[in-house]
């Protein structure tokens, strides 16, 4: 048996999705990138017996004795406790101990802290025990965690980028299958395009019931499509032309959802073709209309997300905004030279307190390893 470690640490990034949302739970394609915020999970022996989780952002610890089944409590805690109650069921001991998390990942805004806790928590876990799982493992591993402990129906994107992500490229996805491919950003024009994130300080969570309903409205669009075309096998297969042949025996909703996800798809293969060439342009085009289909088919924007892409648009240097995550708030993504960032934010920042009398946030962000490639730096360290 491997020796156990007495005190760890993991580091997992947050991610941007660049474009293809609501895809990833139904065959789709995605195109996401991590970025250089994070979060460090450290574990340690726990000399009481008892499993505590803290955080340095909230007061509250969680103590789980030694002979309890932990139940979800709806606090930061649960996507943790989730992630130890995976490993347990994988047949991973683990020794009583403390796992204290800290980071920069901004909490709902669609950055995917909740990922980046889970993915972190699972390495400092596993280094724990003297244990490893393949990156596709642990990705599916904290995704489980998410839907079955937490109660989040999340899809596969936010876990398998925040593990497998490479410097310098985004990462298309294919989530039926996971296979993927790096996507290169300093290509042409892109190499002179800096991502911009904004967020809207409108608090995104997925785990509430908009997020769920969005997603029941369109698994029921896919069963009907599914039930008409035998051989489909899921939305990421279908056409718009199939979608609507269909449209008669859907709800209205649903046919909504479901052209959003199927042109989606089609704009993501698009987005890296052009990424490819290095055509901002043509990138940003996308972007764009993605958020219309967003804000229009799926329905999952709010009027701050709309006014920020919309004045994100009239600004010098912009090539491209959208809502990025999962909605009802959260940020933007915005595909902007490098010559106009500073202008762009300004100016960005000042229309939005103007109008909103909040004040947005920007991250000027480049793309950064995942959680899998900042393990093997740990290696060897004082990390463990």
């Amino acid at each position: 048996m491997a020796a156990v470690l007495k005190a760890c640490v993991a580091v997992a990034p947050g991610r941007v999705n660049l474009i293809g949302e609501h895809t990833d739970y139904t065959g789709g394609y995605v195109l996401p990138m991590a970025i250089p915020f994070a979060t460090e999970a450290r574990v340690e022996t726990s000399h009481d017996g008892t499993y505590r989780f803290c955080s340095a952002k909230f007061s509250n610890e969680r103590v789980v004795a030694s002979d309890t089944v932990p139940a979800k409590c709806g606090e930061w805690s649960d996507y943790a406790v989730g992630v130890w109650m995976q490993l347990r069921a994988k047949g991973v001991e683990l020794q009583p101990f403390c796992l204290t998390l800290s980071g920069d990942v901004p909490l709902g805004a669609g950055l995917s802290s909740s990922a980046s806790v889970e993915v972190a928590a699972a390495y400092a876990l596993l280094r724990y025990a003297g244990r490893s799982l393949p990156e596709r493992e642990v990705a599916l591993l904290c995704q489980r965690a998410e839907n079955e402990f937490v109660g989040s129906p999340c899809g596969i994107m936010d876990q398998f980028v925040v593990t497998t992500a490479k410097a310098g490229a985004a990462l298309l996805l294919n989530t039926r299958d996971l296979q993927y491919e790096l996507v290169p950003m300093l290509n042409g024009q892109l190499a002179q395009c800096r991502i911009v994130i904004a967020n809207s300080m409108v608090r995104h969570a997925i785990a509430g019931g908009d997020y769920g309903l969005r997603r029941r409205e369109l698994e029921a669009g896919q069963a009907v499509l599914l039930k008409k075309f035998s051989a489909l096998r899921d939305l990421g297969d279908a056409t718009l032309q199939q979608a609507i042949a269909c449209e008669a025996e859907m709800s209205a909703e649903s046919v909504m959802r479901c052209r959003h996800v199927v042109s989606e798809n089609a704009r993501v293969l698009q987005a890296k073709d052009a990424m490819l060439r290095g055509d901002a342009v043509a990138v940003g085009q996308l972007m764009t209309q993605s958020h219309a289909s967003q804000r229009d088919d799926f329905e999952c924007s709010v009027a701050e997300i709309d006014f920020l892409v919309e004045t994100a648009m009239g600004l010098q240097g912009c090539y491209g905004a959208r809502l990025t995550g999962g909605g009802f708030g959260g940020c933007t993504v915005n595909l902007v030279h490098r010559d106009d960032v500073d202008a762009f934010c300004d100016g960005l920042k000042q229309q939005f307190l103007s109008r909103f009398g909040l004040e947005a946030e920007c991250y000027v962000c480049e793309a950064t390893d995942g959680a899998a490639a900042r393990q093997d730096r740990l290696q060897g360290s004082a990390a463990c």
